[in-house]
């Protein structure tokens, strides 16, 4: 596995930015504690240490936890209370979660245990560290989390791997016992101390980090959606009038604005657009293709929403009990879900809408009823040839699905820990099934994409606008054929999804119509 680093990010105690999230998921960027972060860890540790001495219960430090915090611990038993709680949380099953949201979980949580707002010793926290950039990936599985008391299972299989125990996954992507490749990278296990163990349990940051990842990813998929819906207006010879920036700043959303802003880009100079009354006169282009702006400009404003409440989470310190600069260590329900996976979901009921008119656009494309003049299913010689008519099953059958994963975890919630948790955000559900719809929604627009391509190419005599000329040009030497008879189509899909997926569609059109918004 390439273990290659992108930079160093330096935490400090004001929380992290989303492209240092990205950063270190998935460009192995560094991690470092700053002298800062140090000093407030130690600050924090020497008010949970004075507590600890006192013979009062305080929640964390020297009582039991969730429904059993009545217990008082003695001092005899806190070590063995801190290992218990990882080992006894660390109950996920399921497949293994992706590597880049098990070190977006790790980030996050070294990111509130450097606030200094939970406890933790420094020395633990350089562990977490340690771990991050030694390219260790604890094994964390797919259920267990239920969003509330955070990601508690999710994190206590992280929390096993810093105490070298379970197993892990090293920077060769082999599995191995934690404490195999801890030894192999000189990291000494860490031994919990009172509050540690629940400080390390107690956070959003998997639906977090997950979150961060999907607006990053969101963000690239509005764009080329954009595009591709500004292709298939061309191929079928729409009018780019409904487009004019006056008619948007009528209606003042910001997302509808940018999105009509980026198709009128893509379109300049074409010689396609506006010829639709040549064959039958059309007074107006179907929703699909007129209404496109307002679509993918709602989900955009959806974005910008989850995109505040990512950054408010960023900037958090999320634990219980939270140490407080007077010298309180106070109980508290700031880890509950509800603000991120409330936009998770949404997120969710955007991309299935952006998925289901790209669709939509697809399916015109190969209606000869409604294409204006083009090949039925763009096949080369319909009957012998099927075209792309399956290619739209395809899209139809990834749409549908999206549809089903918009339905909202956040609106359930199952009691827990014998009622004492008695309400829960399903937080980490709504983030797992949006990474599937945003994993559907790339192969949906790579299918528009496809088909878009194609029929631009079937308009002969006609010229496409500069723009679609250098997504055509750069699709093909991607591997992503034009028109001709039938062939293996998978092949040809999984290109395009490639191209989408890669970043390649912006790279085309971005130096011909400069930066899309």
């Amino acid at each position: 596995m390439d273990m290659h680093s992108v930079g160093t990010v330096a935490l400090g105690t004001s929380g992290t930015t989303a492209a240092d999230v990205v950063a270190v998921a998935r460009g192995n960027a560094r991690v470092e504690l700053s002298d800062e972060a140090r000093t407030a860890l130690a600050a924090s540790r020497e008010i949970v240490d004075a507590l600890a001495a006192k013979p009062d219960p305080v929640y964390g430090v020297s009582t039991g936890f969730g429904a059993l915090a009545s217990r008082h611990i003695g001092p005899d038993l806190r070590a063995q209370l801190q290992r218990n709680i990882v080992r006894s949380h660390a109950a996920g099953m399921g497949p293994r979660v992706e590597r880049e949201v098990v070190r977006a979980l790790m980030f996050l949580r070294l990111k509130t245990v450097c606030s200094g707002h939970t406890g933790v010793r420094p020395e633990v926290a350089q562990t977490m560290a340690d771990v991050l950039n030694a390219g260790i990936t604890p094994v964390v599985h797919e259920y267990g989390s239920l969003g509330c008391s955070g990601d508690l299972a999710p994190l206590s299989h992280c929390a096993l791997t810093l105490m070298g125990e379970g197993d892990a996954e090293g920077p060769d992507g082999e599995l191995r016992p934690a404490g195999e490749l801890l030894a192999a990278h000189g990291i000494t296990p860490v031994e919990l101390r009172e509050k540690e163990g629940l400080a390390l349990l107690n956070g959003t940051d998997g639906m977090l980090g997950m979150l961060v990842m999907a607006l990053a990813d969101l963000e690239k998929l509005y764009k080329s959606a954009d595009v591709t819906a500004a292709l298939t207006l061309e191929a079928l010879l729409g009018t780019d009038k409904v487009l004019a920036p006056e008619l948007h700043a009528i209606r003042p959303h910001p997302g509808q604005a940018a999105s009509a802003a980026n198709m009128l880009a893509v379109l300049a100079g074409s010689g396609l657009t506006g010829h639709h009354q040549d064959d039958a006169p059309r007074v107006q282009d179907a929703y699909s293709v007129r209404c496109a702006p307002q679509v993918a400009g709602a989900g955009r404003d959806t974005m910008a929403h989850a995109r505040t409440v990512a950054e408010r989470e960023l900037a958090a310190a999320v634990d219980n009990p939270v140490v407080l600069p007077d010298g309180r260590v106070e109980s508290n329900g700031n880890f509950h879900g509800a603000p991120v996976a409330y936009v998770l979901d949404f997120l969710a009921i955007a991309a299935a809408d952006l998925g289901s008119i790209a669709e939509r656009r697809t399916d015109r494309l190969l209606d000869k009823n409604r294409s204006h003049g083009l090949p039925p299913f763009l096949a080369d010689d319909a009957g012998v040839d099927s075209g792309l008519m399956i290619a739209q099953y395809t899209q139809a059958a990834l749409v549908s699905e999206m549809k089903r994963l918009a339905v909202p975890a956040s609106a359930d919630s199952i009691p827990s820990s014998a009622m004492q948790e008695d309400h829960v955000s399903m937080g980490w559900s709504a983030a797992r099934k949006l990474r599937t719809a945003v994993d559907n929604l790339t192969r949906v627009v790579a299918i528009e994409l496809y088909a878009a391509t194609r029929a631009v190419e079937l308009r002969e005599g006609l010229t496409p606008a500069p723009a679609t000329r250098a997504v055509i040009e750069a699709a093909r030497k991607a591997g992503v054929e034009g028109p001709g008879p039938d062939r293996f189509l998978a092949p040809d899909l999984a290109a395009a999804d490639a191209f989408v997926r890669s970043g390649g569609l912006l790279a085309a059109v971005e130096p011909v119509t400069g930066p899309l918004a």
